[in-house]
């Protein structure tokens, strides 16, 4: 479980293909050589397990599920990404409660300046529109964001200067695939409802 606060961005330092998988080493900051062998860690949003090495680096094994329907089999050496290591129980909840498994790929359609702001409009796959609600929180790429504007097949989100300065923002163009998890507790509430509620 994840808070959507990304503390640091990494770097894809090797990519090496299996038949089964995708291999993959990222560069960080020092508290990478404090991971446990098996510890959990969200790449742009997407939990995987760490393998640290002796160096300022992990590795972690993607299969190719996961390569198929998230970002991270778009990563090229050299490909920046979100990092968040997992909530601890009584740490501070900053964001809200990301559990690190992508609902579907959206798209980057819009990039606007408003000042030192950036306006942000990201497609989503239709399926997962009924989630989003207006001022409501949804993850992109592991950021937990509030959804300024709702329309009929996207968000809109404002991005203040250090978010953008501080995670994989910075690089996004227009066209860019990103990691959607939309707010758990709707897909829940939806569960529970009888199915002649749902179709409403």
């Amino acid at each position: 479980m994840f808070t959507g606060i990304v503390e640091t961005v990494g770097q894809v330092a090797e990519i090496h293909d299996g038949i089964e998988f995708r291999k993959i080493r990222i560069t960080g900051p020092d508290w990478i050589k404090s991971l446990n062998v098996g510890s959990s860690l969200a790449i742009n949003g997407c939990c995987t397990t760490s393998i640290p090495d002796k160096s300022e680096g992990f590795t972690c094994e993607l299969m190719r599920i996961t390569l198929e329907k998230t970002s991270l089999g778009k990563l090229v050496l050299g490909s920046e990404v979100n990092l968040e290591r997992p909530l601890k129980f009584g740490a501070e909840l900053g964001g809200h409660l990301v559990q690190g498994h992508v609902d579907g790929l959206g798209k980057v359609v819009s990039i606007v300046e408003d000042g030192d702001n950036r306006v942000f409009e990201f497609q989503l796959p239709a399926e997962l529109m009924k989630y989003v609600v207006h001022t409501g929180s949804i993850a992109v790429d592991g950021v937990s964001l509030t959804a300024a504007e709702v329309k009929q097949q996207s968000v809109v989100i404002g991005i203040i200067p250090h978010t953008y300065r501080n995670t994989v923002f910075h690089n996004y163009m227009v066209g860019d695939p990103v990691n959607i998890e939309v707010d758990m507790v709707g897909k829940y509430i939806e569960k529970l409802l009888p199915e002649k509620l749902r179709a409403l």
